[in-house]
């Protein structure tokens, strides 16, 4: 996510500072264009330092576990954390630094199952404890909001393109293994990594408020199968519900059937997704890599 952002906003010439957690992290941003800033979500003080003179800050900070581990006891600490009391540190060191404007990552899983029903940014939430970290962070971003100051909630799909869960879920249905959670007649919503940065950008000159970002909603059993097309099998599967009560929330709120439409931030923003449509096209760099690899 991070790099899409920054390559789109320095792409845009604007000036960009990110935090880094290592020296060789910092080097990396530097060979980008990008100054880096070594600052910590849980350092307020830092933060304040690092975002003086700054019009702007984009919070997409997660630590999300992939594949099975996010099922573990305590697996999701680290990233509830940064949701929780990093977006508090955030906005408030924002606040003192005399930022104008926060744009606050989130995702679209916080929806209510809908079933075939469109969801906009309307409809209602389901508040679990998964989804509860998600919540607060948005919260804080709505409370910088005031007249002279814009925060804006991007609530992405589920992220599809150059990540490491992608990776794995290609890995996955290499092996002939299961892929797909819920079932395969829901719908789900997900977002091409390339489009992250570039909605980013364009949320840097929006009006306040929470929108969807993503492509048109596409049927569980068609992702599912647009892994298996990719790596060359004839079918990938879904994972029973047995291995989808072990992980519990963390699972759950992933197979509820959210047809999400993304149409309001197009008509407010005028923002165009380079990917509207899901298909194994998404999939093909990835599985380029490895087989080169």
């Amino acid at each position: 996510m991070g790099r899409s952002v920054t390559a789109a906003l320095h792409s845009a010439g604007h000036e960009v500072v990110a935090l880094a957690r290592s020296e060789e992290s910092a080097s990396v941003l530097r060979s980008r264009g990008i100054t880096p800033a070594r600052a910590s979500l849980f350092d307020r003080a830092g933060l304040i330092e690092a975002m003086q003179g700054s019009d702007a800050v984009a919070n997409l900070a997660t630590h999300i576990p992939v594949g099975t581990t996010g099922i573990r006891p305590g697996a999701w600490k680290s990233n509830d954390r940064i949701r929780v009391e990093g977006s508090r540190n955030v906005a408030a060191a924002a606040l003192e630094a005399g930022v104008t404007r926060l744009v606050q990552e989130s995702v679209s899983f916080v929806y209510a199952d809908q079933g075939e029903r469109l969801i906009t940014e309307d409809s209602p939430i389901a508040v679990s404890c998964a989804a509860e970290p998600v919540v607060l962070a948005e919260s804080h971003a709505e409370q910088f909001a005031t007249k002279h100051r814009e925060a804006v909630v991007l609530r992405f799909g589920t992220i599809v393109g150059d990540d490491s869960f992608t990776r794995w879920r290609l890995s996955r249905a290499r092996a002939g293994q299961a892929v797909g959670l819920g079932k395969p007649q829901s719908w789900t919503h997900v977002v091409h990594s390339d489009d992250i940065g570039s909605a980013v950008l364009t949320a840097l000159t929006a009006e306040s408020g929470t929108y969807n970002v993503g492509a048109e909603p596409v049927r569980r059993g068609e992702l599912v199968a647009a892994f298996a097309e990719a790596v060359g099998q004839e079918q990938a599967g879904f994972y029973r519900r047995f291995a989808l009560r072990l992980g519990g929330d963390r699972l759950e709120w992933m197979t509820r059937s959210q047809r999400v439409s993304s149409e309001r931030f197009r008509t407010v923003t005028g923002w165009k997704a380079a990917h509207p449509r899901f298909d194994a096209g998404w999939l093909t760099p990835m599985v380029s890599e490895a087989a080169s690899a």
